[in-house]
């Protein structure tokens, strides 16, 4: 007789066979972006997604409402870039009805902020991540083949001005291209008290031509900062960046997220439901579980739940970015959500 897995539990938190509990979840609510940065999309020709493909929300809501019910504690609101879903405030008031004691933020790349930081915060958004890879404005326009910068900026003013705080500033850094402004943007998070994290650049562009050349190690990149400004560790809980804040006492902070050269996979919380209803365990997974088929067709909630807990269940141990037989996902990451 073969050994199996035990049997997948029918209560409790959403557990794995490693012990890892999920209670932190992402929600995209588009695949579309009205940047195209270079290290996700290409300049042309990426396929968006039928309309009547995307979970209406009504879908998303029911969704959410189980994922509370499974113990999730913590929703990012994703995409694509989210604040193009229109009227994205209501949708925004229905998952608070559904999650009152929801952590609730939202990433975005800020373009639209200025008119929707407000009504966002009114519906029951907490906090913005606002994904921003330059300060300066020529660079920023190549990266994103938009010439944006100042809007972004303005739209990070705003989500300030409506309380959408801490501001969290996300950073791809990326060898060759902006690895220079690292500095900088640490000077950035001592003057407006923002926390600014460092990503790695990830495999996760729709070209497929991520490059391991490019990659800028977590470590190099602190220690460039803490030789201008040094730095003094947080403690670290479950969030995927390592934090510090400045030694002197200013105000700001500076995180790491070392996705590639120091996987944080044995403690990782996170789950993913991508636009089209399809239910990820990992941002690097080959594999998804449809959630919109069977919801369409009718599932109660318990054949619903039955599934959620068998994908969390059956998680792997963690991605395979630093392994021979690694193999990218076929989705870029607007169409995984953030």
């Amino acid at each position: 007789m073969q050994n199996q897995l035990p049997l997948v539990p029918a209560d409790g938190p959403l557990i794995d066979t490693f012990g890892r509990i999920a209670d932190d979840l992402r929600i995209s609510v588009t695949d579309r972006c009205n940047f195209r940065c270079t290290y996700c999309m290409p300049a042309e020709g990426l396929q968006w997604l039928p309309k009547e493909e995307i979970l209406s929300f009504e879908e998303l809501t029911r969704l959410l409402a189980l994922f509370v019910r499974l113990g999730v504690r913590g929703l990012k609101i994703t995409g694509g870039e989210p604040t193009i879903r229109a009227d994205l405030p209501a949708l925004v008031k229905m998952f608070r009805s559904v999650g009152p004691k929801l952590d609730m933020s939202i990433t975005t790349n800020a373009m639209l902020l200025d008119r929707l930081a407000a009504p966002l915060a009114a519906a029951g958004v907490d906090r913005a991540t606002v994904s921003c890879d330059s300060l300066l404005q020529h660079r920023f326009a190549e990266m994103t083949r938009r010439d944006a910068l100042d809007k972004v900026l303005a739209g990070i003013r705003a989500a300030e001005a409506a309380g959408l705080t801490p501001i969290k500033i996300n950073t791809v850094v990326i060898g060759g291209t902006n690895d220079d402004e690292v500095v900088d943007f640490a000077r950035w998070a001592r003057e407006t008290g923002y926390e600014v994290r460092f990503i790695e650049y990830m495999p996760l562009d729709a070209q497929h031509a991520w490059e391991r050349a490019k990659v800028v190690p977590g470590a190099r990149i602190l220690d460039a900062i803490d030789a201008v400004f040094p730095l003094a560790a947080r403690h670290h809980e479950t969030e995927p960046a390592t934090t510090y804040r400045f030694a002197d006492g200013s105000p700001g902070t500076i995180g790491v997220i070392a996705s590639v050269t120091e996987p944080f996979c044995d403690t990782c919380n996170r789950l993913r439901l991508t636009a089209e209803g399809q239910f990820r365990t990992c941002l690097f997974a080959l594999d998804e579980t449809d959630l919109r088929g069977p919801m369409r067709a009718g599932a109660s909630d318990e054949d619903l739940e039955k599934l959620i807990r068998t994908a969390v269940w059956g998680k792997w141990s963690g991605h395979r970015v630093n392994h021979p037989d690694f193999v990218q996902p076929a989705r870029s990451m607007s169409a995984i959500g953030g």
